[in-house]
């Protein structure tokens, strides 16, 4: 079966063919980031605006990378929550206007799900059970997987998400939006180990939050010079602080579940440092970490088409025709 996928819950608007839950026929996304990129973070009405005048281009594009008819896509999903709401409203309705002109069954699927099921286009086997993070600029969870369609929320940021906290504090070094590639850029140039940093104790271990370390960072430039030698060093101690954190906890979500598997998705999932030092981590204590490829990392449609179709096959009741 052929699934199309409609994502649009930031900035981004994806549309995406996947064939039989896993292979990728066409993954395409326009994105609105440089627009944004101005303002210093997402604009919702640009974002949703932006979606509106280029859905059907992305959609017909998708088609021709894929070279297939709609007549044969199989059905249709899309991100129906979280996300900006005008954003998800233009997805919406282009996915129902769709279903039902082409007379196919719709799937809503969960766009912090998607991210998750992103593993399975990049893995051709995943042990269950399994412990997953999703890291982003809107979301940090860590969840608990039986398979992709029985998910457990274990625990969640109460303020900030770890992507929110990297452009927060980029912003007060004054290096610009999205926050998260610049911190890791000029942090390989500093000492991760000058400054020190720590995180608040949760009345549920497995919860995170990163307001106080973005706080910390501004009264620590209080009064002192920005030079190019400690913002490095201030990137590299921020970017190692927040590491650890999502290590140490991820890790102990796997201990209390008991499982040897970790599949981690979102936007964070793309840094270079995070990655390589959770799969070194989960290695030591028995534990195979997964991560998708890159440019799965991000909002895209073949995570919301993937997944979609693997609960369609399942025959998961949430679909309407």
């Amino acid at each position: 079966m052929i699934t199309l996928g409609i994502e649009s819950s930031c900035d981004e608007t994806g549309v995406a063919l996947v064939k039989d839950e896993k292979t990728v026929l066409s993954n395409i996304i326009a994105s609105s980031l440089k627009l944004h990129c101005r303002h210093g973070g997402v604009i919702p009405e640009i974002a949703s605006r932006m979606q509106l005048e280029s859905i059907a281009g992305v959609f017909q594009e998708a088609l021709k990378e894929a070279g297939i008819k709609p007549e044969k896509i199989g059905l249709i999903a899309f991100t129906g929550h979280p996300g900006l709401p005008g954003s998800l409203t233009v997805g919406t309705a282009f996915a129902r206007g769709l279903a039902a002109g082409l007379g196919k069954p719709l799937a809503e699927i969960d766009h912090v799900y998607g991210h998750i099921y992103a593993n399975a286009l990049s893995h051709k086997k995943i042990v269950f059970p399994a412990v997953a993070l999703v890291v982003s600029g809107g979301h940090t969870s860590l969840f608990y997987l039986k398979d992709f369609s029985a998910i457990r929320l274990l625990g969640q940021t109460r303020d900030d998400a770890c992507g929110e906290a990297f452009d927060k504090v980029a912003k007060i070094m004054g290096l610009g939006y999205p926050g998260g590639p610049l911190i890791e850029k000029i942090a390989g140039q500093g000492d991760k180990q000058k400054i020190k940093f720590s995180f608040p104790g949760m009345k549920n271990g497995l919860d995170f939050s990163f307001s106080g370390i973005k706080t910390a960072v501004l009264y620590y430039l209080k009064n002192r010079k920005l030079t190019p030698r400690l913002k490095a060093d201030l990137a590299a101690s921020f970017q190692e602080s927040v590491i650890k954190n999502l290590t140490d906890k991820s890790l102990l979500a796997c201990r209390i579940r008991k499982t040897k598997t970790l599949l981690v998705g979102g936007g964070v999932a793309a840094n270079s440092c995070l990655r390589q030092r959770l799969v070194s981590a989960a290695r030591e204590e028995g534990v195979t970490c997964l991560f998708p490829d890159i440019r799965l990392c991000m909002d895209n449609a073949a995570m919301i088409a993937g997944l979609g179709g693997y609960l369609y096959q399942s025959r998961i009741p949430r679909f309407k025709g």
